[in-house]
């Protein structure tokens, strides 16, 4: 599944990259949801392809899969940037 409007805060660094720190979505009842990142791993792309989660990324993009707490339990979930349109994309299971 994926959610299409995410707002992150990430921290930059002076070498141009970013670390995702904190995300929140917007649930069905209209209501912010707020997650910090516990940790993450930067993906490797080696070139443009479809990931399981059937967004199209290039080289350009930035996947970060990252550990969650919801109520207790850890999730995984994928955060996606896209930097032509400076856009965050939340992928999860």
């Amino acid at each position: 599944m994926v959610i299409n409007k995410v707002d992150v805060i990430c921290e930059h660094k002076s070498d141009g990259t970013i670390i995702p720190i904190k995300f929140q979505i917007l649930d069905e009842d209209g209501v912010y949801q707020r997650f910090t990142i516990k940790n993450y791993r930067l993906s490797d792309i080696t070139g443009a392809y479809n990931t399981k989660d059937g967004l199209y990324v290039t080289k350009d993009t930035s996947i970060f899969e990252c550990k969650i707490d919801v109520l207790g339990y850890k999730k995984f979930v994928r955060l996606y940037f896209f930097p032509n349109n400076m856009q965050w994309k939340l992928g999860y299971d």
